[in-house]
C-alpha cells in the first residue's frame, strides 16, 4: 500500500465522521423543533412535563454546540487567564 492509498482512505474516514457529525446535527435540529412545537402548540398539561421538555432542549443544543466545537476543531480555555495590558506605557 503507496501512501497515497493511505491519504485516500484516511480522507475517507475523516469525510465518514464528518459527515456523521451534519447527521446528527439534523437530528437535534428536527428534535428540539418538535419539542418546540409542542411546548408552543399547547401539548404541555403541567409545569413538570414543561421543566421536563425545557431540559431536554438545554441538552440537546449543548450536544449541538459539543459537535460545533468538533467541526471547528476548536478547544476552549478553561481557567486561563488574560493579560488585558494593564500597564500600557500610553496611558502614564
Amino acid at each position: 500500500m503507496n501512501l497515497e492509498n493511505v491519504i485516500y482512505k484516511l480522507r475517507r474516514a475523516l469525510d465518514t465522521r464528518i459527515n456523521l457529525i451534519y447527521k446528527l446535527r439534523r437530528a437535534l435540529d428536527t428534535r428540539i423543533n418538535q419539542l418546540s412545537i409542542s411546548i408552543t402548540s399547547g401539548g404541555v398539561d403541567n409545569m413538570e412535563t414543561y421543566k421536563y421538555i425545557i431540559g431536554q432542549i438545554n441538552a440537546y443544543e449543548a450536544v449541538k454546540q459539543e459537535l460545533s466545537n468538533l467541526l471547528n476543531d476548536k478547544e476552549q480555555d478553561e481557567g486561563n487567564v488574560v493579560d488585558i495590558n494593564t500597564k500600557n506605557p500610553l496611558t502614564k
